[in-house]
Parts: structure tokens; sequence; C-alpha cells
């Protein structure tokens, strides 16, 4: 009776809304997990309760890609912890304390390093947050602002990336024809993504904010001193915490060469997975590496590699460093559990077949011939709606691509059909960034310690803002089907809505 139908989009549309409302995600979050269980089974409690339960938590926990995507973030947390200990983080905030001498700097540096990680956005996320949390204190920047430059950063870079986690799994997705070759085709139509990036330069650069942003950054220079940012609540929400002990050896080299093994170890993971050692090419490789697997396997190393280090420069004991691992586990549990209930949430959505409902919508609209220029802006909402609903990229990926290539017949030289691909990915990756039960937004909060739903509720307006200007700029793409006009027409677009944003918010 509910399924295949609007009412399929109820669940995340109510959980959505009252976190949005509550502030408060994690029983938001189970209301629209019940509600999603109530309308499959018709309202049976019983059937409701085994289909949330079974079908849903420990279906979602006992998937091998989830499982993987879990003991990877409790074994960057474990490192995170043991840099926090060995005093690596606190040199390095030293370090570029002494270097990044502005509030401009600090939020450029972020970006750049978000820019340079792009093998893939959970390691980008938890990463950078890990690197620049001691920069962006230093210099007064909240938590809200970090997330929101880590999130903005990660996905998008990942996205026009051919060498990346997205990149694999958009090739994936499309058959009849070469993925990874559309792929690089559709990176100039990727407008949000680029959009995205000059959002972030202006607003870095002029060091402008607006909206409930511009709230969060006053209240931070008025209300927290930069030595204290690192202990308040409302920031890492862990009032109840102790500050743990901090080696008073630490150096730069004691956080440098963790991360530096994290991402070698990360990227030979990830093309191990692939077949790379059994005779595949690098790029191939990367093709069909399995993410989640590769990142466990680097991860692990990596951490062994930091356990030698530290013990070796006797910079933490063995006790101190076993010590540290369980509670590095401790400081990821807040972001496990909503990762947990976002994608119990997502399974209550596929039983409903809302993915399909939204899905048959695109396919009725791509055989219209009349209004094909359109085609890319329409692709491009869409995207984004059915991203923000299920919190996923990924699924939106795999729901939509496969329905362009197929109104096209997989003809590659059709320009349109480059735009309507690029067109879906920068939907996906535009609702991923606006929802709150996306992965991806978990990660960011996680990465930078925001609260979660903080981080949400500031980004949101700049999200859409950068969504408006890329609807229009797919409408420009449509009609010129070049990507030489359409993406700076876009750019300029971007920059002409800021620089009227900010004349407002100065009136």
């Amino acid at each position: 009776m509910f399924a295949n139908s609007p009412w399929a989009l109820l669940p995340p549309v109510i959980a959505i809304a009252l976190a949005l409302i509550t502030k408060e995600v994690y029983s938001s979050l189970m209301i629209g997990i019940i509600a999603g269980g109530l309308l499959y089974t018709g309202f049976n409690p019983v059937a409701t309760l085994n289909h949330v339960l079974v079908d849903g938590m420990i279906g979602q926990v006992a998937d091998a890609w989830n499982v993987g995507i879990l003991i990877f973030l409790v074994v960057l947390g474990s490192v995170v912890m043991l840099m926090n200990r060995a005093g690596g983080s606190a040199a390095f905030g030293r370090w570029a304390s002494e270097h990044v001498k502005t509030r401009v700097g600090a939020q450029m540096s972020t970006i750049a390093l978000g820019i340079l990680i792009f093998i893939d956005d959970y390691f980008n996320c938890l990463t950078v947050g890990s690197v620049m949390r001691p920069v962006t204190d230093k210099h007064r920047i909240s938590r809200e602002k970090l997330a929101y430059l880590i999130d903005a950063t990660a996905a998008p870079v990942c996205i026009i990336a051919p060498i990346s986690s997205w990149a694999a799994a958009v090739t994936g997705f499309v058959e009849g024809a070469n993925g990874l070759a559309l792929f690089i085709r559709a990176i100039p139509y990727n407008l949000y993504a680029f959009l995205t990036f000059a959002m972030m330069f202006m607003l870095s650069l002029t060091d402008f904010d607006y909206g409930p942003m511009k709230k969060a950054e006053a209240e931070h220079r008025q209300n927290i001193s930069p030595d204290a940012s690192m202990r308040h609540p409302s920031l890492t929400g862990a009032e109840d915490q102790p500050n743990p002990p901090v080696s008073e050896k630490g150096k730069v080299i004691h956080l440098v060469l963790p991360i530096v093994s994290l991402i070698v170890c990360c990227v030979i993971g990830m093309i191990y997975t692939g077949g790379f050692y059994e005779g595949e090419s690098f790029v191939d490789a990367f093709a069909n590496a399995d993410a989640s697997v590769g990142l466990v396997l680097g991860s692990m190393v990596a951490l062994l590699i930091t356990l030698i280090f530290y013990l070796a420069t006797r910079v933490l004991s063995f006790e101190e460093c076993m010590n540290a691992v369980p509670e590095g586990f401790k400081s990821m549990v807040p972001a496990i559990l909503i990762l947990v209930l976002a994608w119990t949430l997502k399974s209550m959505t596929d039983s409903l077949g809302a993915a399909e409902y939204v899905a048959g919508l695109v396919e009725s609209f791509a055989s219209n011939g009349m209004i094909m220029s359109f085609l890319p802006a329409f692709i491009f909402v869409i995207g984004a709606f059915l991203a923000f609903a299920t919190g996923t990229s990924w699924g939106t990926f795999g729901l939509l691509i496969p329905i362009v290539v197929s109104a096209f017949h997989s003809d590659i030289n059709n320009e349109l059909m480059i735009i309507s691909i690029s067109a879906c990915m920068a939907g996906a990756v535009c609702g991923d960034h606006c929802s709150p039960i996306s992965d991806t937004t978990i990660m960011a909060s996680a990465g930078a310690q925001c609260e979660h739903i903080r981080h949400v509720s500031t980004q949101l307006p700049y999200a859409m803002t950068a969504a408006a200007v890329s609807f229009f700029g797919y409408i420009v793409a449509g009609f010129t089907r070049n990507w030489i006009i359409a993406l700076p027409a876009g750019i300029v677009m971007m920059l002409a809505t800021l620089f009227v944003i900010k004349g407002r918010e100065k009136a």
C-alpha cells in the first residue's frame, strides 16, 4: 500500500525535520526508523519490531561493507588518540601557530589539506579534522566552521578526482560504456563541486559568514578563549571526560608520520583489493577497489607503524599506548551510533521502494524529448532530493546513473548524457551535504568534534546557496552543452550571489 509511492519518503522526512526542529539527532532518527517500519508492515507492531531490528539494524551492522567502515572508524579513532597522547597534535599546533598567522591562513590551510587528501571522503574528514583542530582553535575559528570546511572539501574533491573511492563507485555503476572515460569527461560539468570550492575560497579569503554560521562564529569569538577551546563541552561533547595526559616529548613528527602512514597504507590497501599486485593497472585497480576493506587494511598497518614508532622514540610507554587505543574507540562511539541509525533508516526507505519511486519520475521525464535541455537541471534536483532523503550519495549514483545511460542508449558521444551524469553526481553530493543522516556529514562532525546537528544547521544555508546557483548553471549547460561556457558562468553567478548576500548582511 505504501511501497513505491510518495509515502516511502515519509520516514526520512520525519527524521530530518525532527532533527532540525529539536536539535537532537538520536531520537529523531529512531522515530523515523519506527515510522518506516510501521509503513512497511501495515502498522503491525510485532512485525514492525522484527523488520526494524532484524531486517534493519542487525542487517546493516552485519553488512560486510558497513562493518569495514566501523572498524576503520575505530582504528582511526585510536590513531588520533595516540597522536594526542603522544603530544603530536599539540606540537603541530605550536608549529602551525608560528607559521599560520591569521584566521584566513588557518581556513585556507584546512581547505588545501582537504584537497590534497582526495582518496576517500571518510578518511579525508577524520584526518583533516584531527590535523587542523589545533590550528583553527588557535585562531578562534568555531568547530561549526571547521566542520563545514571539512565537509565541503571531502566529497567535492573526491567526486572530481579520477583516482578515488568515489570514482571507482561511479564507474562501477555504468554499464555498456567506458565508465572511467565518462567520469573524466563529466568532471568539468560537476558544477556543485566547483561552485562549493569557489564559495569556500571567497568566504575564507574575505572572512565573511552569514546565517547560523555567522552567529556560531560570533558566539565562539565572544565566549571561547583560544586556550580553552579544546575543553569547551559544547564543542567536544565530552564535558564529563577528564583531560587525558599528554606527553611533553611530542614533536611534529609524531603527528606527521602517522598521517603519512595512513595515507600511504590506505592507498596501498585500496589498490591491493583492486588487484594491482595481480597485474591490474593502477587506474584499473582503483576502479575495482573495495574501499571498505582497503581502508581497514591500511589503517591497521598504520596503527601498527604508529605504535612501533612511539615505543621506539619512547614518547609513550607500552601501557600508555594500550590505554589510548580503547579511549580512541570511545571517542568514536557517538559517530558510530549515528551511522548505525542512519543506515537503519536507509534500509527502511529501501524496503519501501523510495529510490525506485524517485527513479521512475526521472525516467518518465527523460523520455520527454521536448524538454531534454532541462534534463540536467531536473536530474540535479532529483539527485539532491534522493540523497537528502536517504543520506547516501553512492546509492543515488547506483540508481540514477544507469537510468541516464540507458536513456541515451550508452551514446558516449552525446554531450547531454555527459552533462546529465555529472548533474546526477553533483546532486548526490549536494543532498549528501544537506542531510543530517548522511554518513559523510556525520564523519565531518566527528572529525571537527562538533555537535552534529549544529554542523548540519550551520552548513545548510551554504549548501543551499551553492545548490541554487548550480541549478541555474545546469540550465545553461543543458542549452549550451559546453563546459567552457557553463562552468565560468556558474562561478560568476556564485561570486555575484555571495557579493549580494554580503551587501545585504552589512545593510
